[in-house]
């Protein structure tokens, strides 16, 4: 069987890269003639975990292809996938633009039968969309083709994606009728024959899944982020708490971590565009509108909590540890820091940063911010008056403290991700406050600080300069 998947983003490169590794003889498909000379060549246009082998790998074995002709990729497949992006348009909604092209192309160069299968994560009724682009493309040509239409959204964790597709906790397809389901069954048959579930549905519930497990999880962060922010005010620690809650089977630990806030490419932009098809429906999700508005204002946690401590920050070198939304991807979607560092750069703040892997990112995001890029977590820290962890990277987690605090201007440590141990910060040297631990400073029910406590600031030699 031969599979294209038009689209080599996230979802479209990891989803046709596993196919291939699976034995499939796989095209990907995209309109960037850059990038498909780059992913000829071994380069990737995406940092994810093991992705890099696996493409040269199923290259040399023949087995994985390239084109940026959308024709030559509907005459090869039997079954196309169609990967491409829905990010949010002006008013939020899914914009839908490549998928209908991709449908229009399908439908314009498609002949005998084939399946096309939509893997972007669309909103309910976007199948039958497709299906009505496609036919009528085929009509005006006059030809005898037909076709099947699919839906099988992705579940795709950055960073972990390859070990998502290759051991999903399930695969949902929905499908019309039988012959697209046997077609769909032998495809994920290498998955299958190991016990991961495949559930069939039809075509409007499969769309729907997809929106409701990312905003259901989306609720699950804001109330837990509500949760600390409580906890903060009310001395207790939201980790503790988290734990407790946790242990209900009916809840589970997972997505229970206080933070600064969920961003990346799905999350934000999924949560935004159900609420605005619930508008078309004329229901409104207040559930999602008040989570969506939970993680807007928790993105300025880490801003107010700075602000508190430091509410002149002319001149004040604040070193920004993390860019990416999340550790072991580079993509800065949404992230946390943006909001962040814009926030500091114009109320006056020197901004020292470092991320391992989304730097370049950093710098297309920031194209307009002059920041310092640093070439270490330590580089960044050197001189500093602060540091903000805003990306939970493993290799933030385990720094020597004391080191650390012997490298700065300044003592505070404003933890956006819960990764340290009060105690062993203070033990070091450090103001530390973390999300939803309890503020260490003497504060009435406003919350608002009275006093803060701890090591005075030695002076230290001129804040270096990173490039």
């Amino acid at each position: 069987m031969k599979i294209t998947v038009v689209g080599t983003g996230y979802v479209g490169l990891v989803t046709g890269t596993c196919f291939a590794e699976m034995g499939f003889d796989v095209m990907g498909v995209d309109i960037d003639r850059q990038k498909i000379d780059n992913l000829k060549n071994g380069i990737m246009p995406i940092y994810e975990p093991g992705l890099e082998e696996m493409v040269r790998h199923n290259q040399r074995e023949g087995r994985l292809h390239f084109s940026s002709d959308i024709r030559k990729g509907v005459e090869f497949a039997d079954v196309l996938f169609s990967a491409v992006g829905t990010p949010p348009d002006k008013d939020h909604k899914a914009d839908l633009q490549y998928v209908r092209q991709v449908a229009k192309s399908f439908g314009e160069n498609v002949s005998g039968h084939k399946i096309f299968v939509n893997k972007s994560t669309v909103p309910v009724g976007t199948g039958s969309e497709c299906k009505k682009i496609i036919q009528a493309e085929i009509d005006k040509r006059g030809s005898d083709a037909t076709f099947d239409i699919v839906s099988n959204p992705e579940f795709l964790r950055e960073g972990a994606a390859i070990k998502d597709t290759m051991n999903p906790e399930r695969i949902v397809v929905g499908v019309e009728n039988d012959r697209a389901r046997t077609v769909m069954e032998k495809i994920y048959r290498p998955l299958t024959r190991t016990g991961r579930p495949l559930l069939f549905t039809d075509i409007k519930s499969a769309e729907v899944i997809k929106y409701a497990a990312n905003s259901f999880l989306a609720v699950k962060i804001s109330f837990i982020n509500e949760m600390a922010n409580f906890c903060e005010r009310s001395g207790a620690d939201i980790r503790t708490v988290a734990k407790g809650i946790g242990m209900d089977s009916r809840i589970g630990s997972r997505f229970l971590h206080a933070g600064i806030g969920y961003g990346g490419s799905c999350f934000p932009k999924d949560v935004q565009a159900l609420i605005q098809k619930g508008k078309e429906y004329n229901y409104d999700f207040r559930i999602l509108e008040a989570a969506e508005q939970v993680n807007e204002r928790q993105k300025e946690l880490i801003f107010e909590k700075l602000h508190r401590h430091f509410p002149d920050m002319e001149g004040k070198t604040i070193a920004v540890w993390g860019l990416a939304f999340k550790p072991r991807t580079d993509d800065m979607r949404d992230a946390p820091s943006i909001k962040v560092i814009k926030r500091i750069q114009a109320e006056g703040g020197i901004v020292r940063t470092f991320d391992p892997v989304a730097m370049e990112n950093a710098r297309r995001n920031f194209a307009s911010v002059n920041l310092n890029y640093c070439k270490s977590a330590f580089d960044a820290a050197s001189g500093a008056d602060v540091i903000l962890v805003l990306t939970e990277w493993d290799e933030f987690r385990t720094v020597d403290l004391k080191e650390l605090k012997s490298l700065m201007k300044g003592n505070l440590l404003l933890d956006g991700r819960n990764i340290y141990d009060p105690k062993d910060a203070h033990e070091a040297g450090f103001i530390y406050e973390g999300i939803g631990i309890g503020l260490p400073v003497s504060a009435g029910p406003s919350g608002n600080a009275i006093k803060i406590s701890g090591p005075k600031i030695k002076e230290k030699k001129p804040i270096p300069i990173c490039k």
